[in-house]
């Protein structure tokens, strides 16, 4: 949101907000799912936040995966004049807001009754982070738990625990599979898939459409193959 000049390297400063972007997006698709890896959550104030999540899964038609994160780089927190401190504080804010707003129609907040309309179906929720906080988070609001990379059988206990309190919570992987090496990438997501995460996310860094495509195909050619 306000990456320093020193930090810009690779990007130039060039961010796009992630709630506008899948907003645009929701209009321009119909199958695709959306997501946030991950929305960090002090950033913004929990009922315009609520407001633009529930907008954009009403507008895509519940296509949202919602990826959530406390933070963590200092300047941004002190660009927005957020305490850095209060960033677990916040997030669990943002994420009870949440709780309530999909849960009915009519919520309190800040000694104010209001109506939150549209209520389309909650997304779902992945706590993005490292253990112990991000799965404690994930079960205390039911959600599932998006690891950025880590090795399968380090993950493993990590989501016995999380399954043990949240039994249908959903573990989504951040990484980059070796798609030049299709046996390697497909030993890899087996061995994920062993470790009980649900879903594998792979990220490239910025590319030009050619190489997206190839990754695209790539990643068809695993699924095809089982």
């Amino acid at each position: 949101m306000a990456i320093p000049p020193d930090d810009a390297e690779g990007s130039g400063g060039r961010y796009l907000d992630p709630l506008a972007t899948l907003a645009f997006l929701a209009g321009r698709t119909r199958r695709i799912g959306l997501g946030t890896s991950v929305l960090v959550l002090p950033y913004r104030p929990a009922l315009p936040t609520a407001k633009w999540i529930a907008t954009v899964q009403e507008l895509s038609g519940g296509r949202l995966l919602l990826g959530v994160g406390v933070g963590w780089m200092a300047p941004e927190f002190r660009a927005l004049g957020v305490e850095r401190s209060r960033r677990g504080a916040l997030t669990d804010e943002v994420l009870t807001l949440l709780q309530r707003c999909f849960a009915a129609d009519e919520v309190e907040w800040n000694g104010q009754r209001f109506l939150f309309r549209p209520r389309p179906p909650p997304p779902p929720i992945l706590v993005g982070g490292a253990p112990p906080q991000a799965i404690r988070r994930a079960v205390r609001f039911g959600a599932g738990w998006m690891p950025m990379g880590g090795e399968p059988e380090d993950l493993a206990p990590h989501v016995r625990e999380l399954r043990a309190a949240v039994p249908d919570a959903e573990v989504v992987v951040l990484t980059a599979l070796p798609l030049d090496a299709p046996a390697q990438a497909r030993a890899r997501l087996e061995a994920y898939e062993r470790a009980g995460v649900t879903r594998v996310v792979h990220g490239a860094g910025r590319v030009d459409l050619d190489e997206f495509t190839r990754a695209v195909e790539g990643l068809a050619s695993l699924t095809d193959a089982g």
